[in-house]
């Protein structure tokens, strides 16, 4: 068994998102190994998924053609 820290960032989605109330966050967690990380979104409906670095990646390209 392993104990470890892990790293995380928090924010307020208000200040991304007008359509979020006072107290919606975002929070992503690094995995252990470093190869992808967990997202959980508290808004009106609750989401929570994981993604790979590789996957984060092709993501981001799907999204920008979309621009």
């Amino acid at each position: 068994m392993d104990k470890y820290n892990r790293k995380a960032v928090f924010s307020y989605l208000k200040k991304y998102d007008y359509l979020a109330d006072e107290h919606d966050f975002i929070e992503v967690t690094e995995w252990k190994n470093g190869e992808g990380f967990d997202v959980e979104i508290l808004s009106k409906v609750s989401t929570r998924f994981q993604l790979s670095f590789g996957e984060f990646a092709a993501m981001k390209k799907l999204v920008k053609k979309i621009e």
